[in-house]
C-alpha cells in the first residue's frame, strides 16, 4: 500500500505575517478587542470554548498589560533623571516604552505564554474571516485543483486538517465544489478530517460569512464524508460540541461530521502527561503524532495504515457507542 502525502504550505504566510511589528499590534490589538466585544463574538466563544477563549483572550490582556508596563517603566525612568533633564527625558517616554514593549514580546514569544504568536495568529484568523488576508485565496484555489485533479487516480482522497487547517480544508473543499459539484461520486471516495480543530475560532465572527457558507456547502455534500477527532484535553481546541452548532450552522444530521473521542492516555505515558500537560501548544500537537499504545488512535497508522480512512468514518457514523469512535480503542 502507497500513501501519498500533500501539504498545503502556507509558512510563508506565516513568516509574512508573525511576528508582526509592535506599532501595528499597538493599533490593530486593542482595535479588534472592542471589535468582537461589540458583536457578541467573545461572549459566543466563551460558550463553545470557555478554556480556548481564556487562552486567546487571557493572552491579549497579557499584551495590553505588558504595554501599559512598558509605558509606566518609561515615564518613571524619565521622571527620576536630574530635573533640568526632565522634560528632555519625557520626550523620550514613547521611545523608550516602545524598545521596552518590543524586548518583552521577545522574551515571551516562547513557551509558556507564546505571547506574540498567539496575538498575531488571533489577528491573522479574523482578517482572514473578513476576507482581508490577500494571500490566502489564490494558495487555497491552487491546493484544491491539486486535490480535484488526484480524482481516479487513488483509492480514496483524503483531506486532513489539523487546528487553523481545519476550516481552511473546509474551504479547500468548498473550491472544489464549487468548480466540480460531482466531485466524490464517481468511484473515488473522498474524506475530510478534522482534528484539534478551532472552526467556531473563526466562523463565529460576524464577518466571517464566506467561511460559514464553506462549512455548509461541505457539510451538506454527501460524497464527502467528515470525521471529527476530538481531544477533551487538547485546550487550543474547540470540541463540546460539533463544529457547525457551535458555529451556529445547521448540522444535517448527528453524524455530520461523524465523531472519534481520543484520551490523552492512550497516547502517552502518565508520567509524560503529567511534564507536558501546561506546554499547552506540545499537547495541541500530540494528535500529529504516534501513540504508544497500538489499539489506540495512532496519526500515522490512521493516514497510513491498510485500514481505509472512509471505512473508519462508515463506523463511526454508523455505531458512535463503539469504544473505537468513542475514545480510540476498537472494543466490541
Amino acid at each position: 500500500m502507497r500513501t501519498r502525502y500533500s501539504l498545503l504550505r502556507w509558512d510563508d504566510v506565516v513568516r509574512a505575517r508573525f511576528p508582526r511589528p509592535e506599532w501595528r499590534r499597538l493599533r490593530d490589538v486593542p482595535a479588534l478587542l472592542m471589535r468582537l466585544r461589540r458583536s457578541g463574538y467573545q461572549r459566543a466563544l466563551r460558550k463553545e470554548a470557555r478554556r480556548f477563549a481564556t487562552i486567546i483572550v487571557g493572552v491579549h490582556r497579557i499584551y495590553l498589560a505588558f504595554a501599559a508596563l512598558s509605558l509606566a517603566l518609561a515615564l518613571v525612568a524619565a521622571l527620576l533623571a536630574p530635573a533640568p533633564l526632565v522634560p528632555w527625558s519625557l520626550l523620550a517616554v514613547a521611545p523608550v516604552a516602545y524598545a521596552i514593549l518590543a524586548l518583552l514580546m521577545r522574551l515571551t514569544r516562547g513557551k509558556p505564554l507564546y505571547v506574540a504568536h498567539l496575538v498575531d495568529d488571533t489577528a491573522f484568523t479574523h482578517d482572514h474571516a473578513a476576507g482581508r488576508e490577500a494571500t490566502m485565496p489564490d494558495r487555497l484555489a491552487a491546493f484544491a485543483a491539486r486535490i480535484r485533479a488526484t480524482e481516479g487516480t487513488a483509492d480514496e482522497i483524503v483531506v486532513i486538517g489539523h487546528s487553523s487547517s481545519s476550516f481552511l480544508g473546509a474551504q479547500v473543499l468548498d473550491l472544489v465544489l464549487a468548480t466540480d459539484p460531482g466531485f466524490g461520486g464517481r468511484g473515488t471516495p473522498v474524506s475530510f478530517v478534522t482534528l484539534g480543530s478551532v472552526i467556531p475560532w473563526i466562523a463565529l465572527d460576524p464577518e466571517a460569512a464566506g467561511v460559514r457558507g464553506a462549512l455548509e456547502r461541505v457539510a451538506a455534500a454527501k460524497t464527502i464524508g467528515w470525521l471529527d477527532i476530538r481531544a477533551s484535553w487538547d485546550w487550543l481546541s474547540i470540541h463540546l460540541r460539533d463544529p457547525l452548532t457551535a458555529s451556529g450552522i445547521p448540522s444535517p444530521g448527528p453524524d455530520r461530521p461523524a465523531v472519534m473521542r481520543v484520551r490523552i492516555e492512550d497516547l502517552i505515558e502518565p508520567a509524560t502527561i503529567a511534564r507536558r500537560r501546561w506546554n499547552l501548544f506540545r499537547m495541541h500537537f500530540q494528535l500529529l503524532m504516534s501513540s504508544r499504545n497500538p489499539q489506540a488512535f495512532d496519526y500515522i497508522a490512521f493516514v497510513s495504515g491498510p485500514e481505509p480512512v472512509h471505512a473508519v468514518i462508515e463506523r463511526c457514523r454508523r455505531e458512535p457507542a463503539r469504544a473505537r469512535c468513542r475514545d480510540g480503542h476498537d472494543v466490541v
